[in-house]
């Protein structure tokens, strides 16, 4: 059920249920035993919930870490009061490596020469007076993006003894296909990874907290959790999309969870349509009878994806209604012939429950074919979100 929620401008909303985002972190807790940490990925301002205000639930929840994608996204969270240790997963790029420090962001060495620029700072900074800067270093085992390859691990410990004011605190790698239990890949990815870590302690380094479980990992693959797991869409209430598939079942059953997003807006227009009348842009949708046709005060800018239209639909009177013709940028039509008490005003709800009907952002992607993530991070910038207990 819509949530009563005030405000002025364009009806478009969504709405935030702090309480499913701290049930969704306590189930994970509980899955993995409470000798394991947590990091909490926000990035992609949380998934499109809102970075700072999800940040703060799963602080308040007991996160024991942040997983940011860039610096911007780490300043935002300690300026919103996160005081937990933020890991900055993608690194670094040349200039920022002051603003690193003076947010007290720990960064991620996917480069060689990246320690160079890091020591660099470290050493003018007033931070480095209370210690070494701390650093996570990224090993490459078959993702074939960012990290070091493992043949770099003696490289990598000659470098860092150069680097007096910095110190390693941990080491990690990430999963290309940990969802898909047909491969062989992750197996062979953690036995790399395994043998690089193992190499760093030859070489008397401490690898630090030692972690490499996304999502499907950390639910699925207790071989991995290490000394810490980075859940992220998982705590946001979506499982992944498992091969086999039936996996996904069972994976419910042990990690009960609770989406936390409800994506709705309201009727602006209601149009009576003759038979034959062609229904928004290049009239893709041609009404084969006199029609009834709601306009919601939606559209691709606002995360209703364009491919939607005359396939998708939104949930209107507790009941589905399709969605016809293009979704414009700002605009989206349904059809609600046959539905006489839809009124101006009335709530369409996209993503989420309506009384005992539902559609979550999973339900779509999958139709789509797509992950769950893609659909939660093009909720646009302009669709206020409301946290609601």
């Amino acid at each position: 059920m819509a949530a009563k929620v005030k405000f002025e401008g364009r009806p478009v909303w969504a709405e935030i249920r702090l309480s499913a985002l701290a049930h969704n972190l306590r189930a994970i807790r509980k899955h993995i035993g409470r000798q394991r940490k947590i990091l909490a990925v926000v990035k992609g301002n949380g998934y499109g919930h809102g970075g700072p205000g999800v940040a703060r639930a799963f602080a308040k929840a007991g996160a024991d870490w942040f997983g940011v994608t860039c610096t911007s996204e780490g300043a935002e969270l300690r300026e919103a009061g996160i005081r937990q240790p933020i890991l900055v997963l993608t690194g670094f790029w040349p200039g920022e490596e002051k603003r690193l420090l003076n947010y007290r962001l720990t960064p991620t060495v996917a480069r060689l020469e990246q320690l160079r620029l890091l020591e660099r700072a470290a050493a003018r900074s007033q931070s480095a007076r209370r210690g070494p800067v701390g650093f996570h270093l990224k090993i490459d085992t078959g993702m074939n993006r960012l990290g070091i390859a493992p043949e770099e691990v003696e490289s990598f410990a000659r470098a860092l003894a150069d680097c007096p004011h910095l110190l390693l605190t941990g080491t990690f790698t990430h999963f290309a296909s940990s969802e898909a239990f047909t491969s062989k890949q992750t197996e062979e990815q953690q036995k790399r990874f395994t043998a690089a870590v193992e190499r760093l302690r030859a070489l008397r380094l401490d690898p630090g907290l030692v972690h490499m479980a996304n999502s499907a990992a950390a639910a699925a693959r207790p071989e991995t959790w290490a000394d810490m797991v980075r859940p992220g869409a998982l705590l946001y209430g979506y499982h992944q999309f498992y091969d086999p598939p039936e996996i996904k079942a069972e994976m419910e059953r042990k990690i009960p969870l609770k989406p936390a997003l409800s994506f709705r807006a309201r009727v602006v227009s209601l149009r009576d349509i003759p038979r034959g009348g062609g229904v928004g842009y290049n009239a893709r949708f041609v009404a084969e009878r006199p029609s009834r046709v709601a306009v919601l005060a939606l559209g691709y800018a606002d995360g209703l994806r364009r491919a939607l239209g005359n396939r998708g639909r939104v949930i209107l009177h507790g009941q589905f209604a399709p969605l016809v013709g293009t979704v414009s940028m700002d605009l989206a039509m349904v059809d609600v012939t046959g539905m006489p008490g839809v009124r101006l005003g009335d709530v369409a709800t996209i993503f989420g429950a309506e009384g005992s009907v539902s559609q979550y952002v999973s339900d779509v992607a999958r139709d789509l074919g797509t992950v769950t993530s893609d659909l939660l991070c093009g909720l646009g910038q302009r669709v206020p979100r409301f946290y609601l207990p």
